[in-house]
């Protein structure tokens, strides 16, 4: 993990983000709309959009696709789609990164916290099935330097943790 001096951030402008569907990501596709064209027009830059687990354990990736497009195109944001990937076997991963992938999303999230975390192997297997094609966000879980370390070198582009200032501070104590 690398921290940038807070110089590198001096005129950048802080990115809204928001969930949408949280925490199961089984409401109905109208709703999740209205949450992300919401979100958008008071400021929301960012969507990170809980894809529906039932439907996708149902094989119904045609109704995951046609939701997570409609998201894409009607809120021209950028979309990460929530996978909850710890519930999921390894054919059910692929199925529903390349659904994503496909429909628009911008980043595949590992989850959304509730139901488990981030780890390296989830990471390496996003990484495999994406191929660089999306950015690769882990989240869930993170709660030491090292372990935030590990997830990036397997491939996570950007990392989702409520311990941001403790994980800043420890790498910097493990590099003095």
């Amino acid at each position: 993990m690398c921290v940038k001096p807070k110089s590198a951030y001096k005129g950048l402008k802080p990115q809204v983000c928001t969930v949408i569907g949280f925490p199961t990501g089984a409401t109905t596709p109208a709703v999740k709309l209205y949450e992300a064209q919401e979100a958008a027009e008071n400021g929301a830059t960012e969507l990170d959009v809980v894809i529906n687990l039932g439907w996708l354990k149902l094989g119904k990736v045609d109704l995951i696709h046609r939701e997570i497009a409609s998201i894409c195109e009607e809120t021209g944001q950028v979309v990460k789609a929530i996978l909850e990937a710890q519930l999921l076997n390894p054919e059910e991963l692929r199925q529903a990164a390349d659904v994503c992938m496909d429909a628009g999303a911008a980043f595949l999230k590992t989850s959304t916290g509730w139901q488990g975390g981030a780890t390296v192997a989830i990471i390496e297997q996003l990484q495999a099935i994406s191929k660089g094609r999306v950015g690769i966000k882990a989240s869930g879980g993170i709660s030491t330097a090292e372990q935030a370390s590990l997830l990036v070198q397997a491939g996570a582009t950007r990392l989702g943790t409520s311990r941001g200032p403790d994980l800043v501070k420890q790498q910097r104590e493990d590099q003095s």
